[in-house]
């Protein structure tokens, strides 16, 4: 009884230290401390940068994400835009071509079989003359200071990454688009304070960050996280890796929660995949990366273990009269505090169920969605595992839809 009790407890405060109070401390230890201040100015010499995209099938979006680059403030001449098309079956290449026609700075390289957007970029970062590789997706779309913002940290030598600060521009009520975006900013303003204690940024998003050439580490094949790959080997190799709040750039979050439960399936077993990969990092000798990455990543991975170690160590406490019939048994307030813990757990897990029922009756909770949310994107993370467990096929990846989309938002 006793262990199970140990357990029950560390599975709960693991939760917490990964959810509430490594946010918090890092909150409270970067009050007053500032993000980079050596940074290049817009009449300095700016360094080259090669923008690299790969794309499948994305005529919807391809030519508003070239213009929205092609404005930029960053001088054009120091700018070349290489974009890989992974057999596209679509209009996609068509308008890439009738840019490139116009820009001599787009270059269009296409791959006749499905590589993966890890092995494009990885090709395409061979192919780049840029000094900074700013890696980006297809559905980000810059502001024009956006490629400024990322470039102009790189003066200070010590600055390896730069990560960009994704927006969601059209929030839906009736998905988990609102969710999503809320949980993106948390995220966001996390990252920022790593990048101002530690130049540790925990994993830039994939659809907009910037990386010293000589720092980009090839994803290697089958990997499929690969802007946590190339953070990782950032911190690996002794650069800092940071977060420019003004390098704004818009891109839609999925609201259809099929969607998202499968790209997060995805990015699960990607993310045990790495703590395989960068175990080392996570040795106290590391520091602030280590405890960086254990409590912000880690635990956070392993937290549907956590969730459901503590839901069935309640629930045999709760009840422990019809598991052990021997024995003093425990005092009758822990019996209750313990039954009172499996019951509140309980309702929480069949809330999905209930938000899942009343969406299909248009009705839409905001904390509901909130707690929906929560527990299936640790299905998710979950699911991921048991993929990463049987082993990852490929690492080639499907668009996923976003608030374009008209189907169902819960799928």
């Amino acid at each position: 009884m006793i262990l199970l009790q140990i357990i029950f407890w560390c599975c709960v405060i693991l939760l917490l230290v990964s959810y509430f109070f490594y946010p918090l401390l890092v909150e409270i230890f970067s009050s007053g401390k500032k993000q980079n201040t050596v940074c290049f100015s817009k009449d300095a010499e700016l360094p080259g940068v090669s923008v690299l995209l790969a794309v499948h099938n994305e005529e919807s979006v391809i030519e508003q994400k070239i213009i929205s680059t092609l404005r930029t403030s960053y001088p054009k001449s120091k700018i070349e835009f290489l974009i890989g098309s992974d057999a596209s079956a679509d209009r996609t290449e068509e308008i890439i071509n009738k840019f490139s026609s116009q820009f001599p700075q787009i270059k269009l390289h296409r791959f006749e079989e499905r590589t993966g957007k890890a092995g494009i970029m990885n090709q395409l970062a061979e192919k780049a003359n840029g000094e900074i590789l700013l890696l980006t997706d297809a559905n980000v779309f810059f502001t024009e200071e956006t490629i400024f913002g990322l470039a102009k940290h790189f003066k200070n030598d010590s600055i390896a990454m730069v990560a960009g600060n994704i927006v969601n521009p059209h929030v839906r009520h009736d998905g988990i688009s609102k969710q999503e975006s809320h949980y993106q900013v948390l995220e966001n303003r996390l990252k920022y304070k790593e990048g101002i204690l530690w130049g540790a940024m925990m994993g830039a998003f994939g659809g907009c960050y910037a990386v010293r050439k000589n720092f980009f580490s090839p994803t290697p094949q089958k990997f499929i996280v690969d802007d946590f790959y190339i953070t990782l080997t950032v911190l690996e190799k002794g650069g800092k890796a940071i977060t420019e709040f003004n390098a704004i750039c818009y891109e839609d979050v999925s609201h259809i929660l099929k969607e998202e439960f499968r790209r997060k399936s995805r990015i699960g077993a990607g993310n045990f995949q790495l703590i395989k990969r960068f175990r080392k990092l996570l040795s106290p000798a590391k520091g602030g990366i280590a405890f960086a990455f254990f409590c912000h990543k880690v635990l956070r991975w392993l937290g549907p273990f956590f969730i459901l170690a503590a839901y069935l160590c309640s629930f045999v406490l709760a009840f422990e009269q019809r598991f052990f019939y021997n024995g003093p048994g425990m005092p009758s307030q822990l019996l209750l505090f313990y039954k009172i813990c499996f019951w509140i757990q309980t309702i929480l897990l069949l809330i999905p169920v209930i938000d899942f029922i009343l969406s299909k009756l248009k009705i839409h909770l905001f904390g509901l969605r909130y707690i929906s949310h929560f527990y299936m994107m640790n299905l998710a993370l979950l699911n991921g595992f048991f993929k990463f467990l049987t082993g990852v096929k490929h690492n080639v990846w499907q668009p996923t839809q976003r608030n374009q989309s008209r189907k169902d938002p819960l799928g």
